[in-house]
């Protein structure tokens, strides 16, 4: 069991006067799961993160899917410290952006030409822009529920922390900006097709998360994936695959290896740099060739294939070999059927989705949940009460119905053993205090 939080409560009282809502990123406030503080992590080592009052947590977000090998990985710290001791940053080219580069190419042959930024936003930002500039058209086709970073362009209805504080789109963003996002349902090809029959000639791109990881996991339908890369070679579209989650961590090529289709552009981060902030975009030759210098588009930044993060980025990618993967689906689906099993015995409705080591809980009726609209139909409140529950006896979940969770390498059979057991009174206690 836990101790107080007393470190915590003052922490976020003391936070709360100088960050907006105490936090620095708003799923961390814990707000969607009804408490009145969140944690304030304090260090992390291996499946286990420590908040300030010394708690010990058995991790499941995993820096939101980054630390796919757990955290504090003994080769991934030694080349960090060594990069590190080098120089933080220089604002120049080095020879370890090279190398990270190769590494990405040899998992993702599709990235033929790519560029580093710092976030998955960037990424996703920049890949857009490109692919405008490369069609001359205006228009993006994304999905309803599907998150891509906080830019203006993906706010119109993006799931993930917008659907944890309920809010549909974001303010501050301008009406023509709006106008140029076109919204179709995932899962739906015909929504799809729809949208590019009513706007011929103007789309430049759809970007998808090819697994959605942003409003729970929700795997693409047969054929749907398929779909999209027929539709837009027809119709003269570039294909976006946002694999800022799935890059790296459902399969060594990230989900277009999985399902075999292979897009124009990908967006990487999280797993690419093992915690540390950095990501990458890129794909065809001749559609990178619109980046600056090489062509007009322009895209900067000072960070971008920061030395120290590059290092965290080549060690997390040498340390994912075939027996890494291996164990990530072993306990993966250890831990999906433990928890599919325990709602079962507890007469819980549920639906568990997983690819990989990324697993969604839904508490549902539907045998299936394939898009937003099946998603937000779900029973959150009872996930609120698991979440809790589960808190209590030291196991740290998504602190939001509409999130992901995560397994890494580091997690034991013991720490399954461990979730899957005090699941089992969770679910008991959502069965007690009645669900829908």
């Amino acid at each position: 069991m836990r101790r107080r939080e007393t470190q915590s409560k003052k922490l976020f009282h003391d936070a709360q006067k100088l960050l907006a809502g105490g936090v620095n990123s708003p799923v961390r406030s814990f707000k969607s799961v009804g408490r009145e503080n969140p944690l304030f992590i304090s260090r992390a080592k291996g499946s286990k993160i420590y908040d300030a009052d010394g708690n010990e947590y058995i991790d499941y977000v995993c820096s939101w899917g980054a630390s796919i090998l757990g955290s504090a990985h003994p080769a991934v710290v030694k080349k960090v410290q060594a990069a590190a001791s080098r120089g933080l940053s220089f604002g120049a080219a080095t020879s370890l952006e090279v190398s990270l580069a190769e590494e990405i190419k040899k998992r993702f042959p599709s990235m033929e030409l790519m560029r580093l930024v710092s976030s998955g936003t960037e990424a996703a930002m920049s890949a857009v822009r490109v692919a405008r500039a490369f069609t001359k058209r205006e228009k993006i086709v994304k999905f309803d529920g599907c998150y891509h970073g906080h830019s203006d362009t993906f706010l119109v209805r993006g799931g993930s922390g917008l659907a944890t504080l309920s809010i549909a789109d974001s303010a501050g963003i301008s009406e023509c900006v709006g106008r140029d996002t076109l919204v179709a349902r995932f899962n739906d090809l015909a929504s799809v097709e729809a949208l590019v029959q009513n706007n011929r000639d103007q789309v430049a791109a759809v970007i998808v998360e090819p697994i959605a990881g942003n409003m729970g996991v929700i795997p693409p339908s047969d054929g749907f994936l398929e779909g999209l890369r027929a539709l837009c070679d027809g119709n003269g579209i570039l294909l976006i695959f946002d694999e800022v989650i799935t890059g790296f961590r459902v399969s060594s090529g990230g989900a277009q290896a999985l399902y075999d289709v292979v897009p124009d552009l990908t967006c990487l981060g999280k797993v690419v740099g093992g915690g540390m902030n950095i990501a990458a975009y890129g794909g065809r030759n001749d559609v990178m060739q619109m980046v600056s210098p090489l062509g007009p588009v322009y895209q900067a930044g000072t960070l971008a294939g920061n030395p120290v993060a590059v290092a965290s980025g080549i060690a997390t990618l040498d340390a994912l070999d075939s027996s890494s993967y291996s164990k990530l689906e072993t306990r993966s689906k250890e831990l999906a059927d433990g928890l599919e099993r325990c709602a079962g015995q507890s007469g819980v409705a549920v639906r568990i989705n997983r690819v990989g080591s990324m697993i969604g809980l839904f508490f549902t009726n539907n045998k299936q949940v394939l898009n937003y609209d099946d998603v937000k139909n779900c029973d959150k409140e009872s996930y609120v009460r698991f979440f809790n529950s589960m808190l209590e006896g030291g196991i740290y979940l998504p602190p939001s119905p509409f999130e992901t969770i995560f397994v890494s390498t580091a997690h034991s059979n013991s720490d399954i053993s461990r979730t899957v057991a005090r699941a089992n009174g969770a679910f008991r206690s959502i069965r007690g205090a009645g669900s829908r």
